[in-house]
């Protein structure tokens, strides 16, 4: 069996790794944890479960922070890149290592995630995809093993010299899109994207890290900043200008209602999209320019 190591980071993760790192010693997978500065004892959690940790002084972001694990994973053939949500089925790693083999012009390989509500996520377009194009969004679920436009960050395998030859995730960005920009490097170098429909990963979705206050404002500043910067670094029209004039309103709607959840949703989202018009980076808004 060709060596494999999973990567895992967490940012105030401590409720969700003892599952998924379970899950990962019952698959035979050790597990290295990059811990983005978790302030709930992520670290001591996971070392506790047998994980090695790289404990990071700030947070890095979610693939800045891979990007330190995987190098740290230097006698790994193939890594497991999965956020600590995830939690692996019976039989699944052994499933992406058979497609992998099976399947030799494969870049990047991903399982079949299942939602907490029972739903199969897969994504039937990518932003970044020139290939597989689907303009309309139309789901046609596959029923087995298929390429695909993209592949979901939240659990990915991949050979680590090709992620390491590839540069690794985009340094700049610091939260989402990092995963459409990754599956379209692979693509371009001519490798496929293989859902692996027999590999099962059941998928949280947005429970990696505890609720916090902002925490909704800052994931949709970086959701919009983010698809600004990936649309320019492909040469695609730049949304910020419609995001802002969309969202801007509805910031301020929200707030003479006094609805915290929406002002932070919106606001978040003008707030990012006029951050990239402006040009300020995602870095320099976490400290780490």
């Amino acid at each position: 069996m060709p060596s494999l190591v999973a990567i895992v980071v967490s940012h105030d993760s401590a409720h969700a790794l003892p599952t998924c790192l379970t899950a990962l010693a019952a698959e035979h997978v050790p597990a290295i944890v990059v811990d983005n500065a978790s302030r709930d004892g992520s670290a001591g959690v996971a070392e506790a479960a047998g994980a090695r940790v790289v404990r990071n002084l700030r947070n890095e972001g979610y693939g800045r922070a891979n990007t330190i694990g995987i190098r740290a994973a230097d006698r790994a053939e193939r890594v497991l890149i999965l956020n600590p949500d995830i939690v692996l089925r019976a039989g699944a790693v052994d499933a992406l290592l058979r497609a992998a083999a099976a399947y030799p012009d494969a870049g990047l390989l991903a399982p079949r995630l299942m939602e907490p509500d029972g739903r199969f996520f897969y994504q039937p377009r990518s932003l970044l995809a020139p290939y597989l194009t689907n303009p309309p969004g139309n789901r046609a679920l596959p029923d087995g093993d298929a390429c695909a436009p993209f592949l979901s960050g939240a659990c990915l395998m991949i050979r680590r010299d090709l992620f390491l030859a590839l540069g690794g995730f985009d340094p700049n960005i610091f939260l989402f899109y990092e995963d459409d920009d990754l599956c379209r490097r692979v693509a371009d170098s001519g490798r496929s994207l293989v859902h692996v429909h027999g590999a099962v990963a059941l998928h949280g979705r947005g429970r990696s890290s505890a609720p916090e206050p902002g925490r909704v404002f800052r994931t949709r500043w970086h959701q919009a900043w983010s698809r600004a910067y990936v649309s320019r670094k492909y040469g695609l029209p730049d949304p910020s200008p419609s995001m802002l004039a969309v969202n801007a309103p509805k910031a301020a709607l929200a707030s003479l209602g006094f609805r915290r959840p929406l002002i932070e949703r919106y606001a978040g989202s003008a707030a990012g999209a006029l951050a990239a018009i402006r040009g300020r980076t995602a870095l320099a808004r976490e400290g780490l320019a």
